[in-house]
């Protein structure tokens, strides 16, 4: 199974920005959609963004126009900026892959990192 370490969290005022890494491990890593989620404490996992092997993307729409999400194949990395930072985008970020748009996360989850949005 593909493995992952996410980094780049931290504490950020509102309105700050802050940029996720997430490492991937394995050789497959180009073929893959990859996918950054959230999870906030007492609530559900959320997917927030998307990236396809080709470079098409997809933002939930909660983060759209704030959110970019993009990936180096040749470092096996996918990243999140994340501007205009909210309160309310304070939780864990993790990420994983898919082998197709239309297939369920197939990685290892990791522990994610920490992102804190306060004054």
């Amino acid at each position: 199974q593909v493995q992952f370490v996410e980094s780049g969290g931290g504490l950020v005022q509102p309105g700050g920005p802050l940029r996720l890494s997430c490492a991937a491990s394995g050789s497959a890593f180009s073929t893959y959609v990859m996918d950054w989620y959230r999870q906030a404490p007492g609530k559900q996992r959320e997917l927030v963004a998307s990236i396809s092997n080709g470079g098409t993307t997809s933002y939930a729409d909660s983060v759209k126009g704030r959110f970019t999400i993009s990936r180096d194949n040749a470092k096996n990395t996918v990243y999140l900026q994340m501007n205009s930072l909210k309160p309310e985008d304070t939780a864990v970020y993790l990420c994983n892959a898919r082998s197709s748009w239309w297939s369920v996360p197939s990685g290892s989850w990791g522990q994610g990192t920490q992102v804190t949005v306060s004054s």
